[in-house]
């Protein structure tokens, strides 16, 4: 199963860079729809095949898995949308960034899936620290709700720009570049550093999540595989509209809360008190209602000021700029 699916991987990836997005092109939102359902449906089918063949406990476990991360992958799309926007990322660059940074992504997050599951293994109390720290972590993401980065004074940025040469500019889709004999890299490559520095950050809170639905190593790769293959056509597909799922960060929050608590309540009991067929109902709740909240409450239509309020997010190593005075926010709107 496990050389099975990472061939099948492999072939999506070369589909998509060798075939589909060969020349770095500008993905239009009707394209990206198309390819970001085609990945939906792949995932489901593939979770049929889990109901299926492994039968409907770990099915149930899938599914579950991979709409928490499916989820919290729009965490990622904020960032992504805050990156690209201070550092003026040409639209036709991004999917290049994009797909390393996805690329990136699936290895590290292997890494951290396979040494997860060998702790949990070996080290059964470990399972009340996963569960405390996402319990932790969604009471902090309610309560750091709205504040700003400020990418200028982000320490992996600052780094880099004090260690090596950096081209003022961009040098089309190029990480690196040589002038005079010597290397010098692009901004690009600190925006694609940024972007995975980022991702191993989320994965923290995500695969302690889906840990806490099944400890079946199987599963949680798949389900995160799955989630973040899809990723970056959903990004092309909810770019000119992210603002409107504002809320959606606070549903998150309570997810994270939900699926810690059900994570220590089991551990403590040695059973399933809370089922995954629970969860499962639970965590697709929050979500959607709070998806509906959110295109309720900003259904009018979104002015420029709204649009960077909604692009603040998180970055790791970045100092929350100073909240605005009333004056700034008066006229930006209930966002």
């Amino acid at each position: 199963m496990w050389i099975g699916f990472n061939l099948l991987v492999l072939v999506l990836l070369a589909l998509d860079l060798g075939v589909l997005h060969r020349k770095g092109r500008e993905i239009g939102v009707r394209e990206a729809l198309l390819l970001s359902l085609g990945y939906v449906v792949l995932a489901l089918a593939f979770g049929a095949g889990v109901y299926h063949f492994l039968g409907p406990q770990a099915g149930a476990e899938y599914i579950t898995g991979y709409l928490i991360e499916k989820s919290l992958s729009i965490d990622n799309i904020f960032v992504f949308v805050l990156v690209f926007l201070h550092f003026s990322v040409p639209r036709d660059c991004q999917h290049k960034v994009l797909f390393w940074g996805i690329l990136g992504a699936l290895v590290m997050r292997a890494s951290l899936i396979l040494a997860g599951a060998a702790i949990i293994e070996s080290f059964h109390w470990i399972i009340y620290v996963f569960g405390a720290f996402l319990v932790f972590t969604g009471i902090k993401m309610l309560v750091t709700v709205g504040q700003e980065p400020n990418l200028d004074e982000n320490r992996i940025n600052r780094f880099m720009r004090r260690h090596f040469r950096v081209t003022e500019g961009f040098e089309g889709s190029k990480f690196i570049v040589r002038r005079d004999g010597a290397l010098y890299i692009t901004p690009l490559l600190i925006v694609l550093v940024l972007i995975e520095f980022t991702d191993v950050v989320f994965a923290l809170d995500s695969i302690p999540a889906i840990f806490a639905i099944t400890t079946d190593p199987f599963i949680v790769y798949t389900s995160n595989v799955f989630a973040i293959l899809g990723l970056r056509a959903l990004y092309f597909a909810l770019v000119g509209i992210i603002h409107r799922f504002h809320y959606l960060k606070y549903g998150l929050s309570l997810v994270l809360v939900v699926v810690g608590g059900k994570m220590i309540v089991n551990a403590w009991f040695g059973e399933k008190i809370v089922p995954t067929e629970m969860a499962l109902l639970i965590t697709s709740g929050i979500i959607a209602a709070s998806m509906v909240f959110s295109m309720f409450k900003t259904r009018a239509e979104p002015t420029k000021e709204q649009l960077n309020e909604a692009a603040r997010w998180w970055v790791p190593g970045s100092p929350p700029k100073a909240e605005p005075s009333s004056r700034e926010k008066k006229g930006a709107g209930e966002f």
